[in-house]
């Protein structure tokens, strides 16, 4: 049976939104379950968050999301942290989601629905190991590479 990894990212309410805009830039099914569908009552902070949530293409674009429960537990984003070397600023992503397809038309609209309202890092563009690259970190803060294969 083949193996595969799928990313699974955490937000602090924004899941259902994240996964939501995925769902509009990748195309595919939005599965919800919150944590009243669970059995949280209701009233209680937190209980419509999303306890599993996923976006499930038929290009093969997949990404799992939930909302990570309570205020003290910590949230990894994608948040860069900086740090100087011989004088110069080095960002470190704590990760990277790529998605890559065979040309860049199958590519490009993908960049454009990420970019929006996105921070982009490096322009989509040609480079030296692509007919196209280009990163961006999006509006939740999750940092995606877009390639096209060389």
């Amino acid at each position: 049976m083949p193996l595969n990894a799928v990313a699974h990212l955490n937000f602090r309410g924004q899941a259902r939104e994240a996964l939501e805009f995925y769902r509009s830039v990748f195309g595919g099914q939005l599965h919800v379950v919150t944590y009243a569908d669970y059995g949280m009552p209701a009233e209680v902070p937190g209980a419509k968050n999303v306890v599993f949530g996923e976006v499930v293409a038929d290009n093969g674009f997949r990404v799992l999301a939930y909302d990570v429960p309570g205020p003290e537990q910590p949230v990894a984003t994608g948040e860069p942290t900086t740090r100087r070397e011989n004088g110069t600023t080095i960002t470190s992503e704590p990760f990277f989601l790529s998605v890559g397809g065979a040309s860049v038309d199958e590519v490009t609209p993908i960049w454009a629905g990420l970019a929006d309202g996105a921070t982009v890092i490096e322009e989509f563009a040609p480079s030296a190991w692509s007919p196209g690259f280009g990163m961006l970190a999006d509006r939740f803060g999750v940092t995606w590479i877009v390639n096209v294969a060389a």
